[in-house]
């Protein structure tokens, strides 16, 4: 007989093996390369939450019905206008899965970074027929009416590269993402490599109100104490995940904190704007300073590879597959895990020029 955690894990086991048959999750090592720059987000971990003793959630359990994806009306919400690379590819990724997916109709809209925005088109696209959606939160918090509205209509919601706050199989069927602690703190051991654990960090954060931003903190922060203690972080400060907020903030640091000797993007193109900001000022960034960020930008990658950059963790956009994937599984009646965690990789300058492809 078998326990309620092991059915967890069995469960966990069995989405894997499933998506691993869709080509989805083959598992690849972090510093692996590839030239295909349409890589999808692999699997690495399935699970419910801490300490959960569910299998999971169901199509029962959901209250939703059967569906044929072919014959579905599926709803994308962006949270974040297209100029970011990874919000680009992260939409084109899903885009590119429903046609191969045969979806009767994929509707798209984007929020411009605004939550009621955001909810609006959520409630919007139920009001065209929406049966699936897969929502990219602007915030961990803040979705509740738009959940309601799906809930109301038993309409599955996927999640994907932010977490919310909210009930699983309740509020949303799964959460699509990275391990942000774990991006966190490869970041650190990268910038303790590259600054042999001494020096004064400055912290670009990403914008307040998600988990992403609060977990690439706390992994960073938390490895850099543990294992570089003559490793200062010497300022934190928001550049909302934007370059152009990036290369504000890295120019008053440049004037408030004229000692620093690192900086910690929490993603690309805010690192992207802090090397402009220090090129202007005469500084040589990947030298002078050393630049660490997450994402997984060719442009960052192609910085990296210039000396410009130090080091870059991937956080990958690519869910399109996976999301489809997961979504044939639960309309077919399958248990879907609460996180599916996919694997990410790092650019380093060892790695940098032949990886390029691989970048998005």
């Amino acid at each position: 007989m078998t326990t309620p955690r092991r059915d967890l894990a069995l469960a966990a086991a069995a989405m894997i093996a499933a998506l691993a048959a869709t080509g989805c999750a083959k598992q690849e090592s972090t510093g692996a390369t590839s030239p295909d720059s349409s890589r999808a987000a692999q699997v690495v971990q399935s699970s419910g939450a801490a300490g959960s003793s569910g299998p999971g959630c169901t199509l029962q359990a959901y209250g939703a019905a059967k569906l044929d994806l072919k014959n579905a009306v599926v709803g994308f919400s962006q949270s974040e206008k297209e100029a970011n690379p990874f919000r680009i590819a992260e939409t084109a990724s899903i885009k590119d899965e429903a046609a191969k997916a045969g979806v009767k109709k994929l509707l798209t809209t984007n929020a411009q970074s605004q939550l009621s925005k955001q909810i609006s088109d959520i409630q919007d696209m139920l009001a065209q027929g929406a049966q699936l959606l897969i929502v990219a939160p602007l915030n961990s918090d803040g979705l509740e009416p738009a959940l309601q509205a799906a809930a109301a209509k038993h309409v599955p919601v996927i999640t994907i590269d932010r977490k919310i706050n909210a009930t699983a199989c309740k509020d949303y069927v799964t959460f699509l993402g990275s391990d942000f602690v774990q991006q966190g703190k490869r970041a650190a051991d990268a910038m303790i490599g590259v600054t042999g654990g001494k020096g004064k960090v400055a912290i670009l954060l990403g914008a307040s109100g998600n988990n992403v931003t609060t977990d690439r903190t706390k992994g960073f922060v938390d490895e850099i104490r543990a294992k570089a203690p003559g490793l200062q972080i010497v300022a934190q400060q928001t550049g909302e995940f934007a370059r152009d907020k990036g290369q504000q903030v890295m120019e008053q640091l440049i004037q408030s904190k004229p000692d620093i000797t690192a900086v910690y993007a929490e993603n690309d193109e805010m690192g992207l704007g802090a090397i402009t900001a220090l090129k202007s000022a005469g500084k040589k960034p990947g030298k002078d300073i050393k630049v660490i960020s997450i994402d997984g930008t060719r442009n960052a990658v192609q910085a990296l590879a210039n000396g410009e950059y130090n080091g870059v963790i991937e956080s990958n956009p690519r869910f399109g597959p996976l999301a489809f994937a997961t979504a044939r599984k639960f309309f077919g009646g399958e248990s879907i895990p609460e996180n599916v965690i996919i694997s990410d990789r790092a650019y380093d300058a060892a790695n940098a020029k032949s990886s390029l492809g691989g970048a998005f």
